[in-house]
């Protein structure tokens, strides 16, 4: 899940917890929008750590030796 799709599932969370009235039967909306805002934090905050995570990597060195002189 990327950081797009976190923040997209945290907006439709919010909107389905704090904006919808609607009673459906057998579901409780709320019950949805708060799953779904738990589930977009949960992936933002591992999307941001493996992209963290993803640029602390060292950088190898090497050094060139040259085996001869060019003519």
């Amino acid at each position: 899940m990327g950081i797009g799709t976190s923040i997209f599932l945290i907006a439709v969370g919010a909107i389905l917890y704090f904006a919808v009235n609607a009673d459906v039967s057998g579901l409780e909306i709320s019950t949805i929008g708060v799953i779904l805002m738990i589930c977009g934090a949960l992936g933002l905050v591992i999307s941001l750590f493996f992209l963290g995570s993803a640029r602390r990597e060292p950088v190898e060195r090497r050094t060139v030796v040259r085996d001869r002189e060019p003519y």
